[in-house]
């Protein structure tokens, strides 16, 4: 940032926290987003309805504020993931009223059909006439008309579904791959980390810790990946909770995470991988379908400080070294056990 984008910045700050003030307005990052806009004058659209709204003491909904968010200041990727969202909802949408219609005539279709039962057992009970079985007849051709028509359409509504969702997909992917947050644990994921690591690893006094949670396979294939998902994301939590004084938790990938700990020196960070070790010990998950907790979880660690000239794959590469002796030894360990 230059000194002048620098100056800027501070003006309209300047300008933004005043205003917010005046007009009694909550100082939600949502609020200071769209005001640090209007100071900005990027956006004459956004001046004039924030203007209006002003003018006439009109209060602008929480709906309203997303929407002129979404509109004046959000990035492409912000804008992408709204769409996507707008898709799948009408998707679900269009599909449910499917259903219901499908489900609605099928009904119909089984009382006409039981009707009809009841009329043929008529036949040989009373001897209906022939016009009277050709009038049961025409009926029973008719709904069947009706019930396929209705069929089809619903068939089309699911490829139409399918289609799709495969589009969705692969929007969700990409959308994926340009986010920072891994959707399942909430933590950094692998792309932030690559990034930090590359920006730290030219400072001194950084250490570098490798996890993996034991035996993981054993837990999905006994337990179900549900479970295994909940393992996860506790763990994960376990390990946020444990960082301090700009430790940073990372999904690496799998059942593997990493842990940059900066401004840290080897013994230190190896005290924090046994406080994490401990804390994921203590994990117990229930399983809403038996009830029951499983325990027993663990996780191995490979600890590893910064040498001078060593760049940011030889650190990940030396971190995990330390973490295969963790798990060739027995599992549940912090590896090494001293600097050497």
């Amino acid at each position: 940032m230059s000194n002048n984008d620098l100056e800027n910045s501070f003006k309209h700050l300047k300008q933004t926290i005043p205003l917010l003030l005046k007009h009694k307005i909550p100082p939600i990052p949502l609020n200071y987003a769209l005001w640090y806009t209007y100071v900005s004058n990027e956006s004459a659209t956004l001046n004039e309805t924030l203007d209006q709204a002003v003018q006439h003491n009109l209060p602008l909904s929480a709906a309203k504020k997303r929407e002129l968010y979404r509109k004046h200041v959000a990035n492409d990727q912000d804008v992408d993931v709204w769409e996507l969202r707008q898709s799948i909802e009408r998707m679900i949408v269009e599909l449910s009223q499917s259903v219901k219609d499908t489900r609605s005539e099928t009904r119909a279709f089984k009382s006409t059909m039981d009707t009809c039962m009841d009329d043929l057992a008529k036949v040989e009970r009373e001897g209906l006439s022939m016009e009277e079985v050709m009038e049961l007849v025409r009926s029973l051709v008719t709904q069947t008309k009706q019930i396929r028509g209705t069929t089809l359409s619903f068939n089309t509504a699911l490829m139409d579904a399918e289609r799709e969702i495969s589009r969705l997909k692969n929007q969700l992917e990409k959308s994926q791959q340009a986010a920072l947050y891994d959707a399942l644990t909430g933590l950094c994921n692998r792309r932030y980390f690559d990034e930090e690591l590359a920006a730290q690893a030219m400072r001194p006094n950084m250490c570098l810790i490798l996890v993996d949670l034991d035996n993981f396979k054993v837990i999905n294939d006994t337990h179900g990946h549900v479970m295994g998902d909940l393992v996860l994301k506790a763990s994960a939590k376990k390990l946020q909770a444990a960082c301090r004084n700009g430790a940073q938790a990372f999904r690496f990938g799998g059942e593997e995470f990493a842990i940059i700990v900066p401004n840290c020196k080897f013994d230190m960070a190896r005290q924090i991988a046994e406080t994490m070790r401990r804390s994921i010990e203590k994990i117990g998950v229930r399983d809403k379908r038996s009830a029951k907790v499983l325990e027993g979880i663990s996780a191995s660690f490979g600890v590893v400080e910064i040498q001078e000239g060593m760049n940011p794959l030889a650190l990940i590469e030396a971190a995990d070294k330390q973490l295969y002796e963790a798990k060739s030894l027995g599992r549940n360990r912090v590896m090494p056990m001293s600097k050497r």
